[in-house]
């Protein structure tokens, strides 16, 4: 199933880069956790319909997140990838955590492009399975502080920006489907993407007058590091000492109503195309799943 579900997606990729129409063509769009996984997705999605794109993540791994956070390298790889669309990019290594860092390296994409339209706040991490009362404190503050205060700290940075030039603009948030349903073990992560969408319907309410509009994302599991990893294996398979991916794709799968166990991060991508180009002109407030029918099971 796997294999068939790549190779879907493999073509359907291709049918899409053959078609680019310029959907945000001259507009600049900030993203956080760009060096890889959905982050970089989205820059490359926009950049191939017209974007320039500033690019932020924090290229180090994180006290108790389980698994390998990004590198320098694989930020420099999002800069190739971009650059090999003909547009332009600036990248800057940055902590969501740090409000002084996430305004100063907006401030460095300003400088170079002098606008902005689009903001993807997208960076965030998971975390090893806890039982809601043995989750650490530090955990616990770690968790929150990037996938919901990281998720604040970006839009305050780039709101004044926004609204200063007039122009309108599309913030879009990355939750999950655990922003709209629960899921045991991960209270942490539930309360965070949760939180997510409290901030974009306060956000969507506060800019409609500004025609800035504010939605939010909410994947299924996704192809990327942050889900391929050990301590995601483990959640979805206790029972086993030492969990594969093959071992967990059954179990993935069962999440979704479709016939598939992840989706791939272009899926994503291009849900956060539509929401951040003007197709989407009139929608906020909104939560969009991009989830195989995970939040209907």
């Amino acid at each position: 199933m796997p294999g068939m579900v790549s190779e879907w997606n493999r073509r359907v990729g291709t049918e899409n880069r053959s078609h680019m129409t310029g959907r945000v063509a001259g507009k600049v769009a900030f993203i956080t956790g760009a060096a890889r996984g959905q982050g970089r997705s989205h820059a490359v999605r926009l950049a191939e319909e017209g974007a320039d794109i500033i690019a932020m993540d924090i290229c180090r791994s994180i006290q108790g997140v389980p698994y390998d956070g990004p590198s320098p390298e694989d930020l420099a790889e999002t800069v190739k990838q971009v650059e090999r669309l003909d547009r332009r990019i600036v990248a800057i290594e940055a902590d969501v955590r740090d409000q002084e860092a996430v305004s100063a390296a907006l401030a460095r994409g300003l400088d170079r492009f002098g606008r902005l339209d689009i903001v993807a706040a997208n960076a965030g991490i998971s975390s090893a399975p806890h039982p809601a009362q043995d989750i650490p404190d530090d955990v616990w503050t770690t968790m929150l502080d990037i996938n919901l205060s990281g998720v604040w700290r970006t839009c305050r940075a780039a709101i004044p920006h926004l609204v200063a030039a007039g122009h309108g603009g599309a913030i879009v948030l990355t939750s999950s489907a655990a922003g709209l349903q629960p899921y045991a073990n991960v209270a942490h992560y539930v309360s965070a993407k949760h939180g997510v969408v409290g901030l974009m319907r306060a956000l969507a309410l506060e800019l409609a007058p500004h025609n800035i509009r504010v939605n939010t994302l909410h994947p299924t599991q996704v192809d990327t590091p942050m889900i391929m990893n050990d301590s995601t294996y483990r959640l979805f398979r206790p029972d086993l000492s030492h969990p594969t991916r093959e071992d967990f794709a059954p179990a993935s799968q069962a999440m979704n109503a479709l016939p598939l166990p992840w989706v791939e991060a272009r899926d994503v991508s291009n849900a956060l195309l539509f929401l951040a180009s003007d197709e989407a002109r009139y929608i906020t407030g909104v939560a969009l799943p991009v989830d195989a029918g995970a939040l209907i099971t």
